[in-house]
């Protein structure tokens, strides 16, 4: 899958960090980008339009990323999207219970455009082969 072909969601409620993303996404090619400032306006989203991949916050009020996966997780027509934290929690719990969770993979801020770009690409490309 091309990067202008990806369709991400951006999820974080501060305006800088999603910006600061969308940025760099933009620099790496991804140009299907949407943006939610909470989960669930996401889920607003995701009602919407296809999704292939989330990128969220963890720490949001109202649904958490973490009570936002889950339920991704659990809805049989979203269950496949590739989903990615990132965040500035990095305790320990935290990460286990989102990968408890089936979260994809975990970013703790801060973190560079490269990592970002790896973690984007190993993901998509795992989903895309069918291997979870």
């Amino acid at each position: 899958m091309e990067n202008a072909d990806l369709k991400i969601l951006l999820v974080d409620d501060s305006r800088v960090m999603r910006r600061i993303i969308s940025s760099l996404l933009t620099k790496m090619g991804y140009c299907n980008v949407a943006e939610a400032s909470s989960a669930n306006q996401a889920l607003e989203v995701m009602e919407e339009r296809a999704i292939d991949l989330v990128l969220s916050d963890v720490s949001m009020p109202g649904l958490s990323g973490l009570e936002f996966l889950k339920i991704v997780r659990q809805d049989p027509a979203k269950c496949h999207v590739t989903f990615v934290m990132i965040t500035a929690e990095a305790q320990l719990s935290q990460i286990v219970s989102a990968f408890r969770a089936k979260v994809d993979d975990y970013i703790t801020k801060p973190f560079t455009k490269d990592f970002l770009e790896y973690v984007i690409k190993k993901t998509a490309q795992r989903h895309l082969s069918g291997n979870k």
